[in-house]
């Protein structure tokens, strides 16, 4: 199935998309890759041909955003085999001009390239006790304990995860286990232990995440930090919770 878009100028390059279009709550459809042909622009993103897309070609098409500037993390989808964020992902980086667009694994599909990404950070959140835990009371008329600025810094970092889901999708132990912690949810317990206001032990941690669902499944082929759009240190971190859990075996 092609679909063409002409246009009477020559502006640029045509540009082949191929995009896998599959509704999951219509039984009598199959997946199915549909190609769009398209007129490069300058500064192109796929964010921008996706809109021209839908705008012009298929009203159908389904694919989440929100912001367009790489801070949502909605639009995350496998990109020429690698996930990527649209948003962020340049049509001039293509030389061939053929790019193959499908939805990211390891999350429930919505429909096209929507997946469902915020059930599985919900999940994932609950199941790390995603909150500080403490007994000591606070008194919000106080000033805050004050905190060492490298010690705010490191933990501050962790916190720039968009919750894209872009390390998940190319985890490989997150692709063959389900119940598989994954990136995104051992960076998450990475945060809380470096913060000094969480009174959990690492006999706590080792509770949460010291199976091969948790610490010790990581195969550390580390293509999350690859993928990771916000470039976090999940190679590193990964690392100091493996030796910690692995001191208390």
């Amino acid at each position: 199935m092609e679909l063409v878009m002409s246009n009477a100028q020559d502006k640029g390059r045509e540009l082949t998309f191929s995009i896998l279009k599959y509704n999951p709550l219509d039984k009598e459809t199959k997946p199915e890759f549909v190609e769009f042909k398209i007129e490069e622009t300058i500064g192109m993103t796929l964010f921008i041909a996706l809109n021209i897309i839908r705008e012009k070609m298929d009203a159908d098409l389904a694919f989440d955003f929100v912001c367009r500037a790489g801070i949502c993390g909605s639009c995350g989808m496998v990109v020429n085999g690698k996930p990527l964020l649209a948003c962020r992902t340049l049509t001039k980086d293509y030389e061939d001009g053929k790019i193959q667009l499908m939805p990211m694994p390891a999350f429930e599909l919505i429909r096209d390239l929507s997946v469902n990404t915020g059930k599985w950070m919900d999940a994932m959140s609950i199941r790390v006790e995603s909150w500080i835990h403490t007994n000591e009371a606070h008194d919000i008329s106080k000033l805050e304990e004050k905190v060492d600025p490298d010690v705010a810094d490191e933990t501050f970092e962790l916190d720039r995860c968009i919750e894209c889901g872009l390390c998940v999708s190319s985890c490989a132990t997150a692709l063959m286990r389900p119940d598989f912690v994954g990136p995104a949810g051992l960076n998450r317990i990475a945060r809380f232990h470096v913060d000094p206001h969480d009174n959990r032990t690492n006999e706590d941690y080792y509770e949460l995440i010291g199976d091969d669902n948790g610490i010790f499944g990581c195969m550390s082929l580390m293509a999350c930090e690859d993928h990771c759009p916000k470039e976090l240190p999940l190679q590193e971190k990964i690392a100091y919770l493996r030796r910690k859990m692995v001191s208390l075996k």
